[in-house]
């Protein structure tokens, strides 16, 4: 049995089947419904019903309290369709957004290399049966993890070249104290596993119509899309200056140096930017310490107008580089962010100054 969907402002009727959520079932037909968490913890997919009636799921009563949803307000990763319904939805034009449909994925792991202490690459061989995923560079998918019955969100770490020519994609797993998802991909995956998975999902991918040059911050295991998007853009030859800025608390955590190294020293455009906030004093590191934001601030002087700004890491990392970068005067339509929201995040306060994407 389905439903039919109404999707204003764009005028899409789509249909969707019993139990399928709103947000899945616009996804997998190419159509971007805002969204972050995915979970009903966050807030960011709530949409106004405007006819017909949902059933709002599990939709967490601080991300959707009574009065909105008296109101006729819903969360689209948490509604279902109890008849034909129309929503309206605060979806923006955005000219270098393709659209791709999401699709289902059956993969086996190929690969398992330790990044770090704490972070490990899966290079995960996609189904030959199906054609490879189509994505944006600093997109990500769900990957359901074996035994959990649950999915974890991970961003894609190769460029979209590299998948279409490989037939794997890579993701960076960092292993979360207390986390029942990674520490099973860390302690029990081994290659020749079987996983599935699906995607792409996200908004945040580069805006290469602005013809702007481009500073990307990240931090930790925020690093994968960042990765993604350098090498998608000195793939095509691009010829905008690249500045990437990567924060980590030693060297050892710090991954993906020597590739970054070498990318900078091949192409004039790309600077490399790598900085520590806890590396020992008195050995061998020469490169910036502290934090990301205040290498940034370094680098550029304070300065960020005219650029266009991508920041992918943990939430305390990329509210401090939104600060840094408003104060040297670039400002919402120049800033791209990327954060998984857990449930500890959606409770925690966001800066008033910057709108959820």
């Amino acid at each position: 049995m389905s439903h039919q969907l109404t999707i204003e402002p764009l005028g899409a009727v789509i249909d969707v089947e019993d139990g399928q959520t709103i947000l899945d079932a616009a996804l997998r037909q190419g159509l971007y419904i805002p969204h972050a968490c995915g979970h009903g913890l966050c807030g960011t997919c709530k949409v106004q019903v405007c006819g017909g009636e949902v059933d709002h799921g599990a939709a967490n009563p601080f991300a959707l309290m009574d009065f909105e949803r008296d109101e006729g307000k819903t969360l689209a990763c948490c509604a279902t369709l109890q008849d034909d319904v129309t929503i309206e939805a605060d979806i923006e034009e955005e000219p270098d957004a393709r659209a791709i449909p999401v699709r289902d994925f059956a993969a086996t792991v190929a690969r398992i290399v330790a990044l770090t202490p704490t972070i490990k690459a899966l290079h995960l061989a996609l189904d030959p049966s199906v054609a490879p995923i189509d994505f944006q560079a600093g997109q990500y998918v769900q990957l359901e993890i074996p035994g959990l019955g649950q999915s974890r969100a991970f961003s894609i770490a190769n460029a979209p070249a590299d998948v279409q020519r490989s037939g794997e994609i890579e993701l960076n797993v960092r292993i979360v104290a207390g986390g029942a998802g990674t520490t099973c991909l860390h302690e029990k995956l081994k290659v020749g596993d079987r996983l599935r998975l699906s995607g792409p999902y996200g908004r945040f991918f580069v805006r290469q119509s602005a013809h702007l040059p481009m500073v990307f911050m990240a931090g930790g295991s925020g690093l994968s899309s960042p990765r993604a998007m350098v090498l998608d853009l000195l793939g095509q030859g691009c010829t905008e200056p690249i500045t990437l800025i990567y924060g980590q608390r030693t060297r050892a955590e710090l991954y993906y140096h020597g590739e970054f190294v070498a990318l900078a020293a091949q192409h004039p455009n790309f600077t490399y930017v790598p900085v520590l906030s806890n590396e020992a004093e008195g050995n061998d590191w020469s490169g910036a310490r502290g934090f990301v934001h205040d290498a940034a601030k370094a680098h550029f002087g304070g300065q960020f107008a005219g650029h266009k700004a991508y920041l992918c890491g943990p939430p305390p990392m990329v509210e401090a580089c939104i600060a840094t970068l408003m104060q040297g005067r670039l400002f919402e339509d120049g800033i791209h962010t990327e954060k998984f929201i857990s449930a500890a995040d959606a409770n925690a306060q966001r800066s008033p100054l910057f709108r959820r994407v």
